[in-house]
């Protein structure tokens, strides 16, 4: 029986400020009984998303109390190194604190490179190191979070979208549950937010006349509603990992439907 009444895919994007429309940012839901198909922003002068406007949409659609499970692409952590280096605790929620605290890129007229060039915030306090990679990027062979300025790169997008996971956790607390930081299993009826990498499945389905970005956020909200359907979903939430390695990816995060 499927644990989820709505799947929601979303494509990120790190260029410019938080109120920038941006060609890039797509949205994608489905549910049970419908397809996915795209979700545009509300209507304005905006002709695309903006990263706030969607993290106040998708507020909006979790406090509904649907079961909904949100894939987003960019990660939600960084390696344990990077813990390590800076002396912070193992702890998920201090991260996403001292994160928001040092790269403040929820912040409006706020690029991330203007935190990276020393404008605002205080990134140099906590940076990172492109030859850091978390376990489960070494597993699926992908790109470090810290890995700037490279195509195919998901740093920009993971320090911008990382103040608005922070956001979305002050809100709902423990009424929305993060995978894997909460837990390997997700409680029945509740909505969950986890980190995808589209790349893992876009190649099963024809991209039509879709653009690159919009096949992305498509493809996380229709492999999350058919794995959903056929129990594909519930291996993926629980990977097969030794214990030491769950402890690292309950620090470091996880990539659903890594193995």
């Amino acid at each position: 029986m499927p644990g989820f009444d709505r799947y929601i895919g979303i494509d990120y994007s790190g260029a410019e400020t938080p109120n920038t429309s941006l060609k890039g940012l797509r949205v994608y839901l489905a549910t049970g009984d419908v397809p996915a198909s795209e979700v545009l922003p509300p209507p304005s002068p905006r002709k695309y998303w903006t990263r706030r406007g969607i993290a106040e949409w998708l507020a909006e659609r979790l406090a509904e109390n649907v079961p909904t499970l949100v894939g987003i692409d960019h990660g939600f952590s960084f390696p344990l190194r990077y813990f390590e280096v800076h002396h912070l605790p193992p702890d998920w929620d201090e991260f996403l604190d001292d994160f928001q605290h040092h790269w403040p890129t929820d912040a409006d007229h706020t690029y991330v490179d203007f935190i990276r060039d020393g404008l605002r915030g205080d990134g140099a306090a906590r940076m990172g190191n492109p030859r850091w990679r978390r376990l489960c990027e070494e597993r699926c062979r992908g790109k470090s979070v810290f890995h700037f300025d490279v195509q195919g790169s998901v740093a920009k997008s993971t320090h911008a979208g990382i103040p608005w996971l922070r956001t979305l956790r002050q809100q709902f607390g423990s009424r929305l549950h993060f995978w894997p930081f909460d837990g390997w299993g997700i409680p029945a009826g509740h909505s969950a937010v986890a980190e995808v990498y589209p790349a893992l499945w876009k190649h099963a389905y024809a991209p039509e006349d879709r653009t690159p970005d919009q096949h992305d956020a498509y493809t996380v909200a229709t492999w999350l509603r058919q794995a959903d359907h056929d129990d594909r979903l519930h291996d993926a939430l629980h990977p097969n990992l030794s214990p030491p390695e769950r402890g690292i990816a309950q620090v470091e995060g996880w990539i659903l439907g890594v193995g």
